[in-house]
C-alpha cells in the first residue's frame, strides 16, 4: 500500500463528500457579499481570540461569552449567513473526525492513552 496514493484517495473522498460540496457552494454564494464576508471574518477572529485566551489560561473579560453568543444570534437571523455557518460547521466536524481517526492511528495524545487498532 502506498501512503501517498491513499492520501490522494482521502482527498478525493473529501472533495466528493456532501459536506465539502455544500460548503464550497456556500462559499461561492457568500463571496459576492463583501459585507457578509467582513461580518464572518470579524466573528471568526473574535472566536479565535477567545479560544486562544482560554487555551493560554487567561481570564476572559466579563461578558465576552455573552458578546460572542449575541453576535452569533444576530448572524443566524440572516438566512444566507445561517446556511453558510451550518455548512461550515458540518464540514469542520467531518474534518475533525478525520483528524481524530488519523491521530488515534498514530497514537497522538497523552502518554498512556490507549490506541484504537
Amino acid at each position: 500500500m502506498n501512503v501517498y496514493n491513499e492520501a490522494h484517495n482521502l482527498a478525493k473522498a473529501i472533495r466528493e463528500s456532501e459536506e465539502y460540496k455544500q460548503y464550497e457552494a456556500m462559499k461561492k454564494r457568500v463571496a459576492g457579499n463583501p459585507a457578509m464576508i467582513e461580518m464572518l471574518n470579524d466573528f471568526q477572529a473574535k472566536q479565535f481570540e477567545l479560544q486562544a485566551k482560554l487555551m493560554m489560561g487567561e481570564a476572559l473579560p466579563d461578558g465576552t461569552n455573552a458578546h460572542i453568543q449575541e453576535l452569533y444570534g444576530i448572524m443566524m437571523k440572516d438566512p444566507l449567513t445561517a446556511q453558510y455557518m451550518q455548512c461550515e460547521i458540518r464540514f469542520s466536524m467531518m474534518m475533525n473526525d478525520v483528524y481524530k481517526i488519523l491521530g488515534e492511528v498514530m497514537g497522538v495524545g497523552l502518554p498512556g492513552q490507549a490506541k484504537n487498532e
